[in-house]
This record gives C-alpha cells, structure tokens and sequence, in this order.
C-alpha cells in the first residue's frame, strides 16, 4: 500500500526489477520523510538487499512509528495541527481508492468506514485501516513492526541520515536514534542542520526560494564521492567482499 509507513515488499518489487534489468548497474538509494524509513528497513530486513547498493540517504524521516505517535498529539510546533491536516489528506486517498484497495470480495466493515469518516489523527486511520489491512493484532505490534528502528543496525552500506533541528513532524527525542547510531557504526554518518523544517532546505529569500533546494545538491555531492570511492576501490573489495589475498586498507 502506497501510504504505508513501513511495507517494503512494493520497493523491493521495484528495486528486483531494476537489477534484472540492469544486470551490472549499482544502485544509489533515496528516501524522503516515510521513504526514508522504508528504504531503511528494506536494507536492514535483509542483507542480500545491499547487494550492488552503493549508499543509501535518508532524509528527515522518523525513524520509530511508535515514538513518534506520542509527539504526534503535541502541540508544539503545531504538531497536532500537521496531524490533522496529513490525516485528511490520507482518508481522502483511501476513500477515492477504496475499490482497488479492498475490492468487492474484503468488504469494509460499516463500522470501519465510519470511524474512517470520523477520525482526525493519523493513528487512529492506523487503527481503524492500515494495521488490519497489513494483518496486526494491535497498532502497537504494527507501529513497532514497519519501523525501521528496528532493522537500520543492519544496514553496512555507507548511510547518510539527515534530519533538520526545526522539523514539526520529527520530535527531537526521536534523533537519539540515528545519533547512536552513528556513534557505533561507521558506516553512517547523521547530518543534524538547524534548519530546514520537514523537507524544506531551500536556497534563496524565504518569500521566494528557489526551485532546487541545497538538499539535492548535497545528496548528489555525497552520490558521486561514494561513486569514486567504489571506483578506486580494489576489484576483490568491491560489493562487500573481501578476499584472504586483498591487501587491508592503510590509514592515510
């Protein structure tokens, strides 16, 4: 389900697709707020999904659903505000979908259509649709399962997570996360800006930014440094192996 926070299993269709399509291709993955947290877990779920993956950035998601809900009903920083206005927007895309998503055969409960109509957070969408449609016992069993919090230690590939000290939608108690992380791997590196709200690092005046924000310059800087990395790399460490007669790399 394309709004879902966590599933991978579309990703990993797509990603499949493009390596059999391009046998000898290495891929740069991208994810952006949820996509981040998705990308994320679809590396850490398995390493064999870091196969021909060169580095992944993860741009101000999250990280633990079931962190993040209890920050979701603050006010501060009109939190709860965004909350509402995200969960309007998402029932309007389950109900303007809704044939496709459930068809005539899973029909939706009355009941569940009427909380639906009802609800104004994004947990209780959660609670009423998503978590059922996913087959959850519980919101809590689904927050904790589709979190990438809970996979991201397994991710070796080089990790670039930014997130913004402004961001309404990420709570600052949730940034412990990707910061012990990157205290224990090395692997990862977690870019902490003071601004830039929730994917909002534009150039230019504040009434009239420019159309390309100083993120995509930084993702590409980053892209292309790991891109020379691998090619200067020796042939017997590149896509994480490492053979007994590959000389160990010295400190400059």
């Amino acid at each position: 389900m394309e709004n879902d926070s966590g599933c991978t299993w579309e990703f990993a269709a797509m990603v499949g697709f493009i390596k059999k399509m391009y046998p000898h291709t290495h891929l740069i993955v991208v994810g952006f707020s949820l996509g981040g947290n998705i990308v994320c877990k679809y590396l850490g779920e398995n390493r064999a999904n870091q196969e021909r993956v060169l580095c992944c950035v993860s741009v101000c998601q999250g990280y633990s659903a079931l962190r993040a809900q209890e920050t979701f009903l603050q006010w501060d920083q009109c939190r709860r505000f965004y909350n509402f206005l995200m969960a309007d927007n998402m029932k309007k895309i389950i109900l303007s979908h809704r044939g496709s998503l459930f068809g005539s055969t899973t029909k939706m409960e009355d009941a569940d259509l009427s909380r639906l109509y009802t609800a104004t957070s994004l947990m209780q969408i959660d609670e009423t649709i998503m978590r059922k449609f996913h087959g959850h016992n519980s919101l809590k069993e689904y927050y904790e399962k589709e979190s990438c919090v809970h996979y991201i230690h397994n991710v070796d590939v080089p990790l670039l997570l930014v997130n913004s000290a402004d961001d309404p939608l990420v709570h600052g108690s949730l940034l412990t996360i990707p910061r012990t992380l990157a205290e224990k791997k090395q692997n990862v590196i977690f870019a902490l800006t003071l601004h830039g709200g929730h994917l909002g690092f534009f150039e230019g005046a504040v009434l009239v930014p420019q159309p390309l924000t100083w993120m995509d310059k930084v993702i590409v800087g980053y892209a292309n440094a790991m891109c020379q990395w691998e090619k200067q790399k020796p042939q017997c460490q590149k896509n994480g192996l490492q053979s007994a007669s590959c000389p160990d790399e010295k400190a400059a």
